[in-house]
């Protein structure tokens, strides 16, 4: 196993022997998961509900970066805020097997929030209102934060040391993120202070679950410390969609409308952290199946003018 193939050796059969570690009795049904970071596995157990193990990158968090993780989900199912949060085993969270480690939870199925509705929308920011006051509370000491050094820095290495960018567009791919650079140090420094907390990190509609009881939050895997409006701008596709977040939200804790300001940043951050993610992960076998357009010139090139047009509108 290297750092660039990580799963080579995640077979099956190692999936269902880490489970029957545990205690449990896996039948053999095993659903492989939408997951390309880590390995995420829907396990049958005999006599029992399936539960959901979660095999993490090696490499990527450190185990107490995962225990921050697992200990502030765990806060947040404790206020009764609707997330899954691993399960315990031998009073572990973060489990061991054969050189991988993992957690299993629950199984928590759900679909996707309607987000043209604005009942559903208000409903949403609600509970991630909710969500931020017990994030408030503490802050993460391993997780890091959303800054320009994780988000564009690292990740425009990472492209510029793969052989996916085609050589032709080194330099405009290295000024166009350079622009873009500028222009969010500039974004923040004009909004000027604001207030950080514990974040989702990743709130998209796929890591929300709608049952007939609600909503309900999966995935942790890149809660960070940021500012509150990392967690409602990816669930709102227009303004009137944000009116409504914001509305669920301010019924329960005060918003910053300055911090409205940083959501072009944010996205800006977010497209270069993309394109990097894709580059440092390329020779997981994972990643040329999924991500193919990634090989191709003329996907650097629509990039580099994306990264223009958000620097443009930053600017």
């Amino acid at each position: 196993m290297t750092d660039e193939t990580p799963y080579a050796r995640l077979t099956p059969d190692l999936v269902l022997d880490a489970v029957n570690a545990c205690g449990l009795w896996p039948d053999g049904r095993l659903l492989a998961l939408n997951s390309y970071e880590n390995r995420v596995w829907q396990v049958g157990v005999e006599d029992d509900a399936p539960v959901i193990a979660k095999f993490y990158r090696p490499g990527r968090w450190s185990d107490a970066a995962i225990l921050e993780e697992h200990a502030f989900a765990q806060e947040l199912a404790d206020a009764e805020i609707p997330v899954v949060a691993p399960s315990v085993y031998t009073g572990r969270t973060l489990l061991h097997y054969d050189g991988y480690r993992y957690a299993l939870s629950p199984r928590s199925g759900g679909r996707a929030p309607s987000l043209e509705s604005a009942d559903q929308l208000e409903w949403l920011g609600r509970l991630i209102a909710r969500m931020h006051s017990v994030g408030a509370r503490a802050s993460f000491v391993y997780r890091g934060r959303i800054d320009r050094e994780t988000l564009i820095e690292t990740p425009m290495h990472a492209v510029l040391h793969s052989h996916l960018l085609p050589a032709s567009q080194i330099d405009r791919y290295r000024g166009a993120v350079e622009r873009v650079d500028h222009a969010v140090a500039a974004r923040f420094d004009a909004i000027g202070p604001v207030r950080t907390l514990r974040l989702h990190g990743d709130c998209h509609p796929g890591n929300v679950l709608w049952t007939d009881a609600g909503p309900h939050f999966v995935d942790l895997d890149d809660a960070r410390m940021g500012p509150a409006v990392q967690d409602l701008w990816m669930l709102a596709h227009d303004q009137r969609a944000m009116d409504a977040l914001l509305e669920g939200y301010g019924s329960m804790r005060d918003f910053d409308h300055a911090e409205l300001a940083l959501i072009p940043a944010l996205r800006a951050m977010r497209q270069v952290h993309y394109a990097g993610w894709i580059a440092a992960r390329w020779q997981d076998p994972a990643f040329p199946a999924a991500f193919p357009f990634a090989a191709e010139p003329r996907w650097w090139e629509q990039h580099i003018t994306d990264l223009h047009e958000q620097a443009e509108e930053l600017e």
